[in-house]
């Protein structure tokens, strides 16, 4: 084929090309790339005073944009494409269920946006079925499938010259292997070379214009389709096929389609031959539980009685078109003769068999053969076998190679544990399926071993196929498996491409697990490909087997990683001496690997796994206007993975640790190269293992200040310490701030958290719009890396570090649970701040680690004064965590499941600070006792003096004192608050205008009946159930709040006995669920009523001007995850997104310096505040009444006139003795009856 042919205007003519008009219909939209930002929510804080959020987290964000989600980055083996939000937020719109290894905008030669190439190991992008490549629109969101190709892509190159994307990696497609193209929206197209026999890794313009190809190939596709030296290794499975026939005879002995299965002999006779009935046209058919390419099909003809087949032909199924074969004619030796409708077979009874190679070799299930003429009374066979060139083992061992075929070492597999065989369904073949139960399930003894039929030792691709999820509805619970494969006996081994499979893929697909030498199956050896589920997976992981692939690849064709194509001839050089490029290559030592390339002004520099003998370097060398140049010192001291130019830089990420002379330290796994000065930079001190992909990115390094940072991928598991640096622990990501010179995630800034995986980057820039930054792979982002607290503000909405440096330590073992939740206890649980006298500080509490001011560790407990952070002294077991805080006075009363020795003396659930004196208190309280002591509420009785602290949770005794759920301490001891409360405890809160009531909600029993919740009178030391509290809340309460002054009217919430959160209102006379809304992943951890500064619409639930506070793990309806969110009695909004590592944050509660004000309540007052306020009322009656009749009368008065006064008085004590003063004041101090009402 011409090159201009193929890439000039009559592209069209193109006989390889695959029409793109069949995909419309495949047309799959998705969101497009549109921000839609969130109102932020009208809160008043400001009577709180200081408001802060605990949990477990380690970055955080207020829901800004509906694009948000909290949900963790994929770690299945699926990955997305990625845009950023305005606020630095990353959001999906578009998701694979495989790795995306690639893109590029495809702009066409006139200056049309196509749209952008996404390509990798998917089988489908959003839903719709697109193998290994797809068009995504920018704009509007529509997914396009490219079919056409299977396998993996590596890499794109999109050419607006030229009007074409470079695909390469390790796939088939069209005619060609492991690299096509694409051309403008007609379809896939041959190279003219038709790829590679090896993967290709990096396709790079070069400066001369000409495409440069990277990979571990050694010839091109036109010159390696090379057969094996043994053809037709394989047979073909027929004995486990379905058979049928027509037009059979009625003879017995010979009726049996099944006769001519396994028959090598050529023996005819009853039971050995096959015969049609007299002068009757007939067929024979094969239904199998695979497919298969055949290449070779052999028949044996019967001359039972003079009988025999003279013409046949062979239809494949499914697509039933009818076979073309090359064969040699017996009878006169004539070889390559052609047939497809009539193929004949000769009478000779000295030829045992005759052999039909198919011409044009297809994929088929099932196969017919219509006998059309005979030789005698009818037709007939003795015998009939299919064979095939690559060579397959079957997780199913009746797919493998027949035992009766009297093979050595057939193709078979051995399986250990519990599997099941599943129907083939839309997949190529039946395979195996199992499925893992149990948390802490052992992988031992689960096993498929794949042992191929190996005759010839050569170089061998092997792949392994896994059948898609879509078709047996598993894609939830699909797992990973390793991949250990024994090929040969004293070779070095080849390229082991992946030891971990991920099966979450939609459908049918295949990964290439090695390439390098096989050895052929003999008595002291055989390769074998082992499959076993990896550890550590959840309950109830599927694990599936099906078939590998052994494909045998020439060693060397002249090529040795590198192929440069000329753009500029029509023609294909096969001298590859002529190009630089090529002869690089062929200088390197046999068996070169090319990973990468990069090109940078004049100079094209090349990375991999290689060596050149000749010259001195090793991994990484440049080409500039003359031959291949070592780079200083040598080049790196092993394999280079990923280059990536930027400014005068190369970013470097492989698995190096130094250049070749040993000479530049630092350079571990990830370095910088400056092309200007030729020299080797050390990027902080590198990291801890491999990198496999760098990938730019902007970040928001200080808030809303975004930088270009460069990323890193690989498994690495630390950022290595440099100068006063640390090592930082990290899972396979770092980000290297070039205008820091150092690690984001070493600088101490309140900066983005951003965590997961990128392979991929591409900027779109379409006319009109504004350009746009697409990234693949999976990410976790927010707002703000901050650790398990925060502060919270209104006016405006923000969240704010505390710069604690809490790190949460795992969760403890299953004593260590909170009691009532059921939840594991990691980081910051609960907080307090607190005031008196000169003690101003903040409290936190929980499971984790910090660092004090003064350099030591913090376990469990900090308290913030200022910019001082401090711990408790030495005591305490470091597995303790704290549940609940109370402070009164000086006095800090910590609880939770606390255990340890203070003042020489045990304590257990409960202990007392002093915060003035920044030490335990003298004396301890007496430990609690019982199995799995827990303190999770602690409230003070308010206006109390001294101090009445009630302590609640899961304990039997105080002391010795018998007091189970919950106690008193009061004047240095404890007291049991009357009698009947049992269980456990999770949450309290006062009741009543002077608190003589405790509202208490958990696990509880009173009176000997279980409720979740009970009210103890504290003026007549009694408990009581809550009526209808049985009936109406679903499961134990493990949150409450108050909904109104007095707490006559309450919020609860926790877990129903189904499994399902609920959470229920009582409105002091009646209980009001908001029904099952939330999703069953729930927990609720915290409640709290909040002000508004803007009323919401009015309804029964939420009070216009209050709003609901939900902290905990959450699922929102038609949301998914959050870890706060408000109610307004109609509908829950997210609030607060976070996460922790690798999963969902959660928030446990908030903790505010002053507690929420309510307006008036609808019930009665106080006695006393009636008295006042009707006094109040009567005064200022009786001055209005004084006021208008001073008024009145002047206004009388200057109506009739004045008139003088007179200026004579009267005796003012002529009457005084009138009234006795004894009677005026007698009677002042004698007592009075109240009066009469």
């Amino acid at each position: 084929m011409k090159f201009s042919s193929l890439f000039g205007p009559p592209a069209a003519e193109i006989a390889c090309l695959i029409q793109l008009w069949p995909m419309v219909i495949l047309i799959r939209p998705t969101q497009g790339v549109n921000f839609t930002p969130v109102p932020a929510p009208s809160l008043n804080l400001q009577s709180l005073g200081q408001v802060a959020l605990a949990g477990n987290f380690d970055s955080i964000s207020l829901y800004s944009y509906q694009e948000q989600s909290e949900g963790s980055f994929s770690n299945n083996g699926s990955q997305s494409i990625i845009t950023q939000l305005p606020n630095g937020d990353f959001a999906t719109i578009a998701t694979a269920d495989g790795f995306i290894t690639a893109m590029c905008p495809f702009v066409m030669r006139d200056g049309k946006f196509a749209g952008v190439i996404a390509a990798g190991n998917f089988t489908s992008l959003n839903g719709a079925e697109a193998k290994a490549a797809a068009m995504f629109d920018s704009q509007t969101g529509q997914v396009t499938p490219l079919p056409g190709i299977t396998g993996t892509v590596n890499v794109l190159l999109c050419n607006k010259d030229t009007n074409t994307v470079y695909v390469g990696g390790d796939f088939k497609g069209v005619n060609s292997t492991n690299a096509v193209a694409w051309v403008g929206m007609s379809g896939w197209a041959n190279l003219p070379f038709q790829g590679f026999n090896g993967p290709v890794n990096s396709i790079k313009q070069a400066p001369n214009g000409n495409i440069i190809f990277g990979g571990s190939f050694t010839g091109l596709g036109t010159s390696t389709t090379t057969m094996p030296d043994q053809k037709d290794q394989q047979v073909i499975n027929i004995s486990s096929a379905n058979i049928t026939s027509g037009g059979t005879t009625t003879t017995t002995g010979f009726d049996n389609a099944t006769n001519i299965v396994c028959r090598t002999s050529g023996q005819s006779g009853a039971g050995n031959t096959w015969l049609l009935a007299d002068q009757t046209p007939g067929f024979w058919r094969a239904d199998m539980n695979f497919g298969y390419v055949p290449s070779l099909l052999r028949i044996w003809n019967t001359r039972q009685d003079g009988r025999g087949t003279k013409t046949f032909r062979f239809t494949a199924i499914p697509i039933n078109g009818i076979m073309n074969f090359t064969y040699t004619d017996p009878d006169t030796g004539e070889q390559g003769l052609y047939c497809d409708a009539r193929c004949p077979l000769t009478a000779n009874t000295s030829v045992p068999y005759q052999d039909f190679r198919f011409e044009n070799p297809v994929g088929m299930s099932a196969f017919r053969i219509d006998i059309s003429d005979w030789y005698g009374a009818g037709g007939g066979l003795n015998g009939i076998e299919l064979f095939q060139n690559d060579t397959y083992a079957y997780a199913v061992n009746s797919l493998n190679e027949p035992t009766c075929a009297n093979i050595k070492f057939p193709s078979d597999s051995t399986v250990t544990g519990q599997w099941s065989v599943a129907p083939s369904a839309s997949s190529v073949s039946e395979y195996l399926t199992t499925k893992l139960v149990g948390s802490n399930v052992s992988t031992e003894g689960i096993s498929v071993i794949f042992k191929p039929d190996i005759k010839q030792k050569g170089n061998y691709t092997v792949n392994i196929y896994t059948p898609g999820c879509k078709q047996d509805n598993s894609c939830d619970t699909r797992g990973i498996v390793n991949i250990t494969g024994n090929y040969a006996t004293a070779s070095a081994p080849g390229l082991p491409l992946q030891t971990q499979i991920y099966q979450t893929n939609d459908y049918d697909k295949y990964d290439r697990i090695y390439q390098g030498p096989v050895d052929a199956n003999s008595d002291g050896f055989r390769p074998t490909v082992t499959l076993t589920p990896s550890s550590g997976q959840a309950d109830g992981v599927t694990i599936v087997a099906q078939r590998v692939q052994f494909v045998i690849v020439n060693a060397t064709a002249g090529l040795n990683g590198l192929y440069e194509f000329d753009l500029s001839t029509s023609t294909m050089d096969t001298n590859f001496s002529n190009s630089t490029f090529d002869q690089a290559g062929m200088d390197l030592e046999p068996g070169a690997i090319i990973t990468t390339i990069a090109v940078t002004g004049d100079t094209t520099y090349v990375g991999g796994n290689f060596t050149d003998s000749t010259t001195g370097f090793e991994n990484i060398f440049s080409i500039g206007t003359g031959n291949a140049t070592a780079l200083p010192n040598g080049g790196l001291n092993a394999e280079v993975n990923t280059v990536m130019a930027y400014g005068d830089l190369l970013y470097i990420g492989g698995n190096f640790t130094n250049t070749v002379d040993g000479s530049v330290p630092g350079l571990n796994n990830f370095a910088a190269f400056n092309t200007k000065s030729r020299t080797w930079q050390a990027l902080g001190a590198g990291v801890s293992g491999t990198v496999n992909t760098i990938v730019t990115l902007q970040v928001n390094v200080t808030t809303d200040q975004p930088e270009n940072c460069i990323t890193i991928n690989g498994p690495f598991k630390q950022l290595n310490k440099f100068g006063s640096n640390d090592a930082v622990t990290v899972s396979g990501f770092g980000i290297w701030v070039p205008s820091r010179q150092n690690w984001l995630q070493n600088l101490k800034l309140p900066s983005q958290a951003i965590t997961g995986q990128l392979t991929a980057m591409t900027n779109v820039t379409q006319s009109g719009a504004k350009p746009l930054a697409l990234y693949a792979g999976t990410l976790s982002s927010q707002d703000m890396s901050a650790q398990d607290a925060v502060y919270l503000q209104s006016n405006p909405t923000k969240l704010q570090s505390f710069n604690v440096g809490i790190q949460p330590q795992q969760a403890g073992p299953v004593t260590r649970k909170r009691a009532i939740s059921g939840q594991n206890v990691t980081g910051v649980v609960t907080g307090l701040f607190h005031t008196s006298g000169n003690i101003d500080v903040t409290v936190l509490g929980g499971h984790f680690t910090a660092t004090a001011s003064n350099g030591s560790t913090i376990d469990n407990l900090a308290v913030v004064s200022g910019t001082t952070v401090t711990g408790l002294a030495a005591g305490l077991d470091t597995d303790s965590a704290f549940l609940a805080l109370a402070a009164f006075d000086t006095v800090l009363y910590a609880g939770g499941t606390v255990t340890g020795n203070v003042n020489n003396a045990p304590v257990n659930g409960l202990i007392f600070y002093d915060l003035g004196l920044g030490e335990y208190s003298h004396p301890q309280p007496p430990p609690f006792g019982g199995n799995n002591v827990a303190v999770n509420a602690i409230t003070v009785r308010p206006n109390k003096t001294p101090a009445q602290v009630y302590v609640g949770g899961n304990f039997d005794t105080a002391g010795s004192l018998g007091c189970p759920s919950l106690c008193i301490f009061e004047n240095g001891a404890w007291n049991p608050p009357g009698i009947g409360i049992g269980g456990s405890v999770a949450a309290m809160t006062w009741q009543g205008n002077t608190a003589d009531k405790l509202l208490v909600g958990g696990h509880l029993t009173a009176g000997n009946n279980a409720t979740s919740l009970a009210i103890y009178d504290v003026t007549k030391s009694q408990w009581q159930e809550v009526g209808g509290a049985a009936a109406n809340i679903p499961g134990p309460v493990t949150a409450l709040a108050s909904a109104n002054r007095d707490a006559s009217s309450y919020w609860v919430a926790g877990k129903s006995t189904n499994g399902s959160a609920f959470l229920v209102k009582y409105d002091g006379s009646s209980y009001i669920s908001v029904g099952d809304t939330l999703g069953k992943q729930t927990t609720i951890l915290g409640l709290t009523v909040l002000q508004l500064s803007k009323n919401h619409a009015s309804n029964g639930l939420v009070p216009e001007d209050m709003i609901l506070l939900i902290t905990g793990q959450l699922n929102l309806p038609s949301f998914g995850n959050a870890s706060a969110a408000l109610f307004n009695g109609t509908t829950f909004s997210p609030f607060i997104l976070a996460t922790s590592g690798k999963s969902p944050g959660s928030l446990s509660q908030l903790f505010s310096a002053n507690s929420v004000s309510f307006g008036p309540t609808g019930g009665h007052m106080a006695i006393g505040f009636v008295v006042l306020i009707a006094l109040a009322c009567a005064l200022g009656a009786v001055f209005l009444l004084v006021v208008a009749g001073i008024l009145i009368e002047r206004y009388r008065r200057r109506h009739e006139g004045y008139t003088q006064a007179p200026s004579s008085y009267f005796d003012k004590t002529s009457n005084m003795g009138r009234i006795p003063p004894e009677h005026l004041f007698g009677r002042l101090g004698q007592s009075r009856q109240a009066p009469l009402l």
